[in-house]
């Protein structure tokens, strides 16, 4: 896939109406105090919305910055700038806004996916930090325009305010104001703005854990699990009956482990242990009111599945167990001791686990984060669903889990040092059950 995008234009989108004083100081959550300073990243491609004439992208941009302005007032943090470890200063400075120009079809995207080239769909890397982070944007949007006039939507938005399900939520927002407009819509999208009030902020200052960066070669790839492959894989697993995500993380870890254990050093020495951290939405868990899904924040909590040692259960089952009982820990008592005044050390236990872990090395870490649910399809800005959406993250041993247009799939896009992905994407086991990085069907509006 080679490519060429051109940015022509830069600019600042403030939101649509001032936000009132008394909103003025956005408290983070305790959880968002303890996410990184990056940005999630997530891009969208749209199919031309006539297939005979490219659309008018005057038109089309300007409903795009007309409606993220309108869409920036109803998530007003997000128009503001993150001050230190306490929270947003909504002064309404508001969202970066890029139109770029790509010089080739959407095609050539779609059939023959390059992961190392979709970065450039992005406002900018998703890793970037300013010194000052006081003037960093919250939000950044690329609008990029095909020769073919299809589009595609890249976005940043700082993880500091935003996980996965927050970012859905503003896309879904902001599409549906750009396809219907603000006035007398039922059904939009509104923002829930109060997790700091379940989950009260501390004077804290916190940094990223040690391993999470690697200075090592990586490589992303793509793994596709259809609808028909997932049935077969859970099949697989007996009375044990596991959901889609916990049978992909389980197959993914045994193969990711597998490969780790034919380096070299590890040959000449034993082979490591190794464990998960799988981030976890608890919205839906939260007693005795579940949070809705737009709540704004970082509404996670990360649970460490225990050491696998080498030689000690080494079939998938054994896998899927362990994730399983961590995952059913995140419970009501968990979650109302995250909300007492010992919030902070109940939310730090996991947080020193996964320091030694990433410290040692002995262990293979593997982070997973599922983004399956989440209904990025249904973003419609007037040009019909999307033809694909994906995310880059480039941060090694990293699994994103995104779901698929037809609804029934899973892609896994997985980032492993160099040398354990040329052993991971010949894995035997995993390959009766993923197709690597097919092409794109030929979608539909």
């Amino acid at each position: 896939m080679a490519t060429k995008i051109e940015v022509v234009s830069t600019e600042t989108i403030k939101p649509s109406s001032p936000t009132p004083p008394h909103l003025r100081n956005f408290n983070f959550c305790l959880l968002d105090q303890l996410a990184p300073s990056f940005y999630v990243p997530v891009v969208l491609f749209y199919l031309a919305p006539d297939q005979k004439a490219a659309p008018d992208s005057a038109l089309v941009s300007g409903n795009l910055k007309t409606s993220l302005a309108q869409a920036l007032s109803l998530f007003y943090p997000l128009g503001g700038r993150v001050k230190g470890n306490a929270g947003i200063d909504c002064n309404d400075e508001g969202a970066l806004y890029m139109e770029a120009k790509a010089r080739f079809e959407l095609s050539k995207v779609l059939s023959n996916p390059d992961i190392d080239q979709l970065q450039q769909f992005l406002p900018f890397s998703p890793s970037r930090v300013s010194t000052n982070i006081d003037e960093q944007v919250i939000v950044g949007v690329q609008a990029n325009f095909f020769d073919c006039g299809g589009m595609g939507i890249g976005i940043c938005i700082s993880h500091k305010i935003a996980d996965g399900a927050s970012v859905s939520a503003f896309l879904n927002a902001w599409s549906e104001i750009a396809n219907n407009g603000v006035d007398g819509e039922a059904s939009l999208i509104t923002p829930f703005l109060k997790a700091s009030e379940l989950f009260q902020p501390k004077d804290i200052n916190y940094q990223m854990p040690s391993g999470v960066i690697s200075r090592e070669k990586l490589s992303t790839k793509r793994f596709c699990f259809n609808g028909e492959s997932l049935a077969r894989l859970r099949a697989g697993f007996g009375g044990a009956n596991p959901t889609r995500v916990e049978a992909v993380t389980a197959l993914i870890w045994k193969s990711a482990l597998a490969a780790a254990r034919k380096r070299p050093e590890w040959k000449e020495k034993y082979p490591p242990s190794s464990a998960v951290i799988h981030a976890v939405n608890i919205r839906s868990r939260i007693r005795p009111q579940p949070l809705p899904e737009t709540t704004l924040g970082n509404l996670v909590q990360a649970v460490v599945a225990p050491l696998m040692e080498p030689n000690k259960g080494d079939e998938l089952q054994d896998f899927a167990g362990i994730l399983r009982n961590s995952i059913r820990a995140i419970d009501s008592e968990y979650l109302s001791a995250l909300q007492g005044e010992n919030g902070l050390a109940k939310a730090c236990e996991n947080l020193m686990t996964t320091r030694k872990l990433a410290a040692s090395s002995a262990i293979e870490l593997y982070r997973f984060s599922s983004w399956a649910r989440f209904p990025f399809y249904e973003a419609d800005f007037g040009w019909g669903r999307p033809a694909w959406v994906c995310t880059i993250a480039p941060i090694k041993n990293l699994i994103i889990l995104m779901g698929t247009r037809c609804g029934d799939g899973i892609e896994a896009w997985i980032t492993l040092a160099e040398h354990d992905m040329i052993e991971f994407e010949h894995n035997d086991e995993l390959l009766q059950f993923v197709s690597p990085n097919p092409i794109m069907r030929r979608a539909t509006r």
